[in-house]
């Protein structure tokens, strides 16, 4: 588990405390909320990192759930996460047009492109996905992803976990 005073895991720089933690013990009264579809998709990453899985599921359009429960989410194997990669990240504006003399707001959307790093049964691979967000009632929610396959950075390539180490001399060395 991690401490409030510890860096945060979505990647951010900031410490857990200032950063994905209000959003997390927020999420049920609505009082912190994801400003924009990059910081939902961090906040998401680092409940993925805590076994948070009842943030990912209220954070989740409950309209693309297909079939995800909070029981197949706790369903392993866990991963050991390594790190995030933030690749781009968008939103649309809100725009308001005349319908019947009032003005009706159209929703915002967004997306991010990521590659959320992880080892699992001795492998290590990345979710390298781009991520469809929708606004609504005040809220950003994760709607659905298309996936992409990640490859591996090379041996002197930075580390995937954010060590500063080249990757041959940190989490490639763990295999």
């Amino acid at each position: 588990m991690i401490t409030t005073e510890q860096s945060c895991p979505c990647g951010s720089g900031k410490r857990y405390q200032d950063c994905c933690n209000p959003l997390h013990i927020h999420v049920d009264s609505g009082q912190v909320v994801a400003r924009t579809p990059e910081q939902l998709m961090r906040s998401r990453y680092c409940a993925f990192v805590l076994k948070n899985f009842d943030y990912i599921l209220k954070t989740h359009h409950p309209e693309y759930l297909n079939g995800l429960t909070l029981a197949s989410i706790n369903t392993g194997p866990h991963p050991h996460w390594l790190g995030l990669e933030v690749l781009s990240s968008s939103e649309t504006p809100a725009h308001n047009s005349q319908a019947a003399n009032q003005a009706i707001a159209e929703p915002r959307h967004g997306t991010v492109t990521f590659k959320a790093w992880y080892k699992l049964e001795g492998e290590i691979d990345a979710i390298y996905e781009r991520s469809e967000f929708i606004y609504q009632t005040g809220r950003w929610y994760y709607s659905q992803g298309q996936q992409m396959t990640a490859k591996l950075p090379g041996r002197n390539d930075a580390c995937v976990c954010h060590s500063g180490k080249k990757f041959k001399q940190c989490c490639l060395k763990s295999l």
